[in-house]
């Protein structure tokens, strides 16, 4: 390859593509003209084990995975019902590891992929009221961080992605003084947007030595442990 040579366009897989990070992802992607596809839930459904095998069969490559299905059903635990739990446990983290171990069938074979989780805050700062999907996303990471050790040999990355709270359809029922309280929380006083958490992951999806880490696309800050 000479040095004006441009990289080689990657295939990329969005689950959870009718979500609004998804939708801005597949924009960036597709505007850097890689290969990308992004099912909505009719198509990829990541609570149904036979669907993701049968789709991830009819994948010749796969470069990224971006694990981005998600969904919220928040309320305090002691009006929680088990249905509820399993319900936000089972998309977010369950379904994140049916794609991934489909993927990583294929990425072993290829001898390189990236596997990327999009993660939350919520998971180091479990939110009342969130328990549930506190849980899962906390999940996320260790899942992302044990996949880091056994697939490193295989040049098969994974890492979790923080993108923020970002004003979409999925945080448009938070009260609007919880709004400007998490707001209040930002050093720089104002929320990442889609697109530019959607810049930033494309970025990171880009990155071939980094793997088992968490990136943080916000203002808020974390004490060192």
């Amino acid at each position: 390859m000479s040095e004006n040579s441009s990289p080689a366009p990657l295939h990329i897989l969005i689950t959870g593509g009718e979500g609004d990070l998804a939708r801005a992802l597949q924009a960036e992607f597709l505007r850097e003209g890689h290969q990308v596809h992004a099912p909505g839930r009719q198509v990829l459904d990541v609570n149904d084990e036979k669907q993701i095998d049968a789709y991830f069969q009819d994948l010749t490559r796969l470069d990224v995975l971006i694990a981005n299905a998600g969904l919220t059903r928040d309320g305090l635990l002691g009006n929680m019902s088990p249905g509820g739990f399993d319900e936000v446990v089972n998309t977010n983290l369950r379904g994140a590891f049916l794609c991934a171990r489909a993927a990583v069938r294929l990425m072993v074979k290829q001898r390189g992929g990236h596997l990327l989780f999009i993660g939350s805050r919520s998971a180091r700062h479990g939110p009342r009221g969130q328990s549930n999907y506190a849980a899962a996303k906390a999940g996320l990471v260790g899942l992302a961080q044990s996949l880091a050790r056994e697939y490193g040999s295989r040049n098969v990355r994974s890492n979790v992605v923080l993108p923020g709270f970002l004003e979409t359809r999925m945080t448009a029922p938070v009260r609007p003084e919880r709004r400007e309280e998490i707001r209040a929380e930002h050093v720089l006083g104002r929320f990442n947007t889609v697109d530019n958490a959607a810049r930033a992951i494309a970025f990171l999806a880009r990155l071939d030595h980094v793997s088992g880490q968490v990136f943080t696309l916000d203002s808020r800050l974390d004490r060192w442990t």
